[in-house]
């Protein structure tokens, strides 16, 4: 199969890892990078031996077949609009837009330009995830009825060279982290039919304490830093959510799915591989074995030091072999425009004290065949 060649707008943190993705593949290969900062597109050129070029080059470069937004959130709608406008393929970082307005602005666009759209997390392809679909869809724990996911860390100023917009409109812990949750959810068990939630703020002001140029700078914190939700999913199933930057320790497991004949926990959605559990009724807990999936071995250090499996990238290598196939891909615009509605409606539902419905209905993903690398998506 020829390489689909792609083209990348933002150089931040994330796009290191989409650059190493690439270079790991048979399936694409990275033709240039692009950032409003022209120092760093240079310089991850360089790493990388590719090309760096002004925003407006790359989108009219007549080989570039698929673009990979990853700006920060509050520019995701300019830029995937600009690129569907240049009439290519566009696959976004997470959350497709900062509102959902300009979700849907998104949406409409690439249907009318007759482009794909996708957008991360893709991390339920991953072998830890798609091991628990595999298990949930033959009827292990028999019907879904209830979860609880949890996503806590004390934030993103000890880390992150410049933290700042985590903190501002188009940030904060749902926005960031909940995708991966949802994302998860609805691969596992189908799409969300209403919310209702509650949210707070720890703190007025963050501190950076990452090494950097904004070592010690205050940063004013103008959104909720702990959502607490509750889910009705269409199946029925009611599942907790928590997301929050106010927690230092905890030992609550990041994601467990209850069913009418057991239990199954799931591994932290954040990566794609992990141990997943399965509880026939009232037995112990049994490990599933993720090794005949691929994307599950473990190939780098967290910021714990624990070994995770991260293959950030393998959305978009399964919708570049879906455009040549001419199939769905499955990291799709619309699962991602559902996972948008429903972080709005997390807002909404605290700030106006009530439940709110879900329009939107996306299919599940299709599942993922045993194999090995990406041989699985052909």
């Amino acid at each position: 199969m020829t390489k689909t060649t792609i083209g990348i707008i933002g150089c931040g943190n994330i796009s290191e890892a989409y650059l190493k993705g690439a270079a790991r593949s048979d399936l694409i290969e990275i033709k240039a990078v692009a950032d409003i900062n022209a120092e760093a597109a240079a310089r991850r050129a360089k790493a990388y031996g590719i090309e760096p070029m002004p925003v407006d080059r790359l989108l009219a470069d007549g080989d570039i077949e698929i673009v990979i937004n990853l700006t920060v959130p509050l520019a995701h709608a300019r830029v995937s609009t600009s690129i569907i406008a240049a009439g290519k393929h566009v696959y976004s970082e997470k959350p497709l837009a900062a509102t959902l307005a300009d979700g849907r602005a998104i949406a409409a666009a690439a249907k009318a330009a007759g482009v794909r759209l996708g957008c991360a997390p893709d991390t339920f392809l991953g072998a830890g995830h798609q091991t628990c679909r595999a298990a949930i869809d033959a009827g292990r724990i028999g019907k879904i009825i209830g979860g609880a996911a949890c996503f806590w860390s004390h934030g993103m100023e000890h880390w992150h060279p410049d933290p700042t917009f985590f903190f501002k409109p188009g940030g904060g812990p749902v926005l960031d982290m909940a995708p991966y949750y949802l994302t998860t959810l609805i691969n596992l068990i189908g799409p969300v039919l209403k919310v209702t939630s509650v949210a707070s703020r720890g703190s007025d002001v963050r501190t950076v304490t990452s090494e950097g140029p904004m070592t010690g700078k205050i940063i004013a914190v103008d959104v909720p830093t702990t959502v607490n939700a509750a889910l009705m999913l269409e199946n029925g199933a009611n599942v907790a959510l928590t997301t929050s930057w106010d927690v230092w320790q905890s030992e609550r497991l990041p994601f467990e799915l209850y069913g009418s004949d057991g239990s199954i926990l799931v591994p932290d959605p954040n990566f794609f591989g992990g141990s997943p559990k399965v509880s026939d009724g009232e037995g112990g807990w049994q490990s599933l074995d993720i090794g005949g999936f691929a994307y599950g071995l473990p190939n780098r250090k967290d910021g714990r030091g624990r070994d995770v499996a991260d293959y950030r990238i393998i959305g978009l290598l399964d919708m570049a072999a879906a455009i040549h196939a001419d199939r769905p891909h499955r990291a799709s615009g619309a699962m991602a425009l559902h996972v948008l509605e429903v972080m709005d409606a997390l807002s909404r539902s605290s700030e106006e004290g009530r439940h709110i419905a879900i329009e939107s209905r996306p299919e599940r993903p299709a599942p993922l065949s045993k194999g090995d690398g990406e041989a699985v998506f052909s």
